[in-house]
């Protein structure tokens, strides 16, 4: 699997530049990362709300909100990205208080009040499952050296791979540090996303059907403190996105059987 390789078709095609690919792509993103973090909503909901308001009907609000929410932060990430704003722990913080606006909540804590909503980092420890990341006194030193490390990064020449590996590399260490009570998913998988538009690649989505081999990745680098094991498997998540965007394209173009299209009243 070559994804740099995968990239260049991808672009070659002009597949981006197809008059609502880019939209069709952005409600896919947001349908699949909320599905993630257990939204009702389907995808073709998520279309209809996103692009004509519409509410579906018996879903819970909060699915509601959850999906027009990570689409504000979404588009906000995406225009950062490509007016080329640094990354910073401001930034970090704007992205995630855009995911959890209108769904997050205000934490009391011995330490004093947190509000999600503002992109406030967590005063208190947290864990998934058996999962515990780390101590709240360890979240802002943990988020500086990231930052560091991608900015240091994103100041050199990267390669294709490289710039690719980076991408995967942020979601996977943000999702771990786990700064806020909520919407660390989602927000990783922004993070990743605005590396992807900082370079001008394709952006990623990590979909829904494979959230247990998701789960499994994320663990077991974390278990076993080696990246690859996350990086193999978003690299399975890409390749698969872009071949299926190239076949879809290319099918445009192949000739039709039997007498084609006919117009029918």
């Amino acid at each position: 699997m070559d994804l740099a390789k995968l990239i260049d078709r991808y672009n070659s095609l002009g597949i981006a530049d197809v008059v609502d690919h880019e939209k069709f792509n952005l409600i896919s993103i947001v349908h699949h990362s909320t599905k993630i973090e257990g939204s009702t909503l389907t995808e073709l909901e998520t279309r209809v709300l996103l692009e004509d308001g519409l509410t579906p009907n018996n879903k819970a609000l909060h699915d509601t909100l959850m999906a027009t929410d990570h689409y504000a932060a979404l588009l906000f990430t995406l225009k950062e990205a490509k007016e080329k704003r640094p990354i910073s722990l401001e930034l970090l913080k704007e992205i995630n208080s855009l995911v959890v606006r209108n769904t997050g909540q205000v934490y009391n804590t011995m330490l004093g009040t947190v509000d999600a909503t503002k992109g406030e980092l967590r005063l208190g420890n947290v864990q998934a499952g058996s999962t515990y990341f780390p101590n709240y006194n360890k979240v802002v030193p943990l988020l500086n050296d990231m930052i560091g490390k991608m900015k240091d990064l994103m100041n050199k020449p990267l390669k294709q791979s490289e710039k690719i590996n980076l991408s995967f590399d942020a979601h996977y260490n943000l999702v771990n540090i786990h700064p806020w009570y909520d919407g660390n998913g989602r927000t990783s998988r922004l993070l990743m996303n605005y590396v992807q538009s900082f370079y001008g690649l394709p952006l990623a989505i990590v979909h829904n059907e494979s959230k247990p081999s998701y789960i499994t990745a994320l663990n077991e680098s974390l278990e076993k403190n080696d990246i690859k094991f996350f990086r193999e498997f978003m690299g399975k998540e890409y390749a698969r996105l872009l071949q299926t965007e190239i076949s879809r394209f290319e099918e445009i173009d192949k000739p039709k059987r039997g007498r084609g299209f006919t117009l029918m009243f």
